[in-house]
């Protein structure tokens, strides 16, 4: 068995040198491969904007999502209270250098303050006061970016985890019913008429998911509620989706007049895990040669379908620059280090990135 084992892994570093020594010389970024297919993002903090990171951002991309900095807690601390200077510095930056950004996010279950959801005296506020409230947000944040920001992921992940159920049960939900997912849309259309408004969820890939997604947006257009895309965050691994999983969510969403974008894009070299636990012994956060070799063959796979899309498939954004930080280093298991994008932990391509640029133009 050990010969075996060694055999596997003397193929797998052979191929890999293979497909090192193909490499070509770079003197252009993913924005340039794909300038005739969709826009290719990265979600970005304050930090990156200045440096190393800086400078790989400007290299390889032509679009940014803040990762954290506008999602509503961040930004909006307290009824009273804004707080824009990261998420400014992130417009700004963009702005100076030409880049589109995507707005992340307008609401959400998670990272929403408690005093949304509350009154003076600590008790639940009514439907009326809470959907108030979200038209504040709504319309002073995007007033604030309007003709700057072109794209919103307006609500994140309200189809529940549980295939037997439709909406999670969420404050919103339990609130306001699925009033706070139309109204979100409705607000954000009055605030920017003209920007892309996306409802934004994970997971979209399996089937049963993907149907509970589709019949709400199903729903939503049906009812003409001003919905245009599908953000399809692809937070994957080496295991799923298949390509015949993603290709059918693509063309259900299509089908409705969706526009589709990858919003939050890794592969994970671990299976899928949904609740946190602690590190077990012997998960060492190991990048071997054949965990590369899968996924540089699941990215393949990936880039073919969707340049299939092209002209549906609008955008594809990375969540996160590279291996050096991942928020998956951190969840669901913490301290187990994860090296799921395209650049390695010293900011080079890895033999992946040179499978996603290696098509014909």
């Amino acid at each position: 068995m050990k010969k075996h084992y060694a055999l596997t892994g003397l193929l797998c570093v052979l191929c890999i040198s293979l497909t090192m020594a193909q490499k070509p010389t770079l003197n252009k970024g993913l924005k340039d491969y794909y300038k005739k297919y969709f826009y290719m993002g990265v979600a970005v903090a304050p930090r990156h904007l200045s440096g190393p990171q800086a400078e790989l951002i400007l290299e390889q991309y032509n679009s940014l999502t803040p990762e954290n900095a506008m999602k509503m807690g961040p930004i909006h601390p307290r009824e009273d209270q804004y707080f824009w200077r990261d998420a400014d510095s992130i417009v700004n930056f963009a702005q100076h250098h030409g880049l589109r950004v995507r707005g992340h996010n307008l609401c959400w279950h998670e990272q929403t303050p408690d005093w949304l959801f509350k009154d003076s005296t600590g008790k639940q506020v009514t439907k009326e006061v809470l959907l108030k409230r979200l038209h504040d947000h709504i319309f002073t944040v995007v007033k604030r970016y309007q003709g700057k920001i072109y794209a919103w992921d307006v609500v994140n992940e309200a189809i529940d985890d549980d295939p037997k159920n439709f909406l999670r049960n969420s404050l919103w939900y339990q609130i306001c019913g699925e009033d706070f997912i139309v109204k979100a849309f409705e607000y954000a259309h009055e605030a920017d008429p003209k920007a892309i408004l996306f409802y934004n969820d994970y997971n979209t890939e399996r089937p049963e998911k993907m149907e509970r997604v589709y019949k709400l947006m199903k729903k939503l257009v049906d009812a003409k509620v001003p919905v245009n895309a599908v953000g399809l965050q692809a937070h994957w691994s080496l295991e799923e989706p298949s390509a015949a999983e993603l290709r059918n969510t693509i063309q259900k969403f299509a089908s409705l007049g969706l526009k589709v974008q990858i919003t939050e894009l890794d592969i994970s070299i671990y299976p899928w895990e949904k609740e946190r636990r602690a590190l077990r012994p012997g998960e060492k956060g190991e990048y071997t040669p054949e965990l590369e070799k899968r996924q540089i063959a699941k990215y393949k796979e990936v880039f073919e379908v969707l340049r299939q899309f092209k002209g549906t498939v609008t955008g594809v954004t990375f969540w996160n620059i590279s291996d050096q930080y991942t928020w998956l280093d951190e969840y669901p298991v913490r301290g187990r280090k994860n090296f799921p994008l395209l650049f390695d932990t010293n900011l080079k391509p890895k033999n992946a990135y040179y499978e996603v640029i290696n098509f014909k133009k």
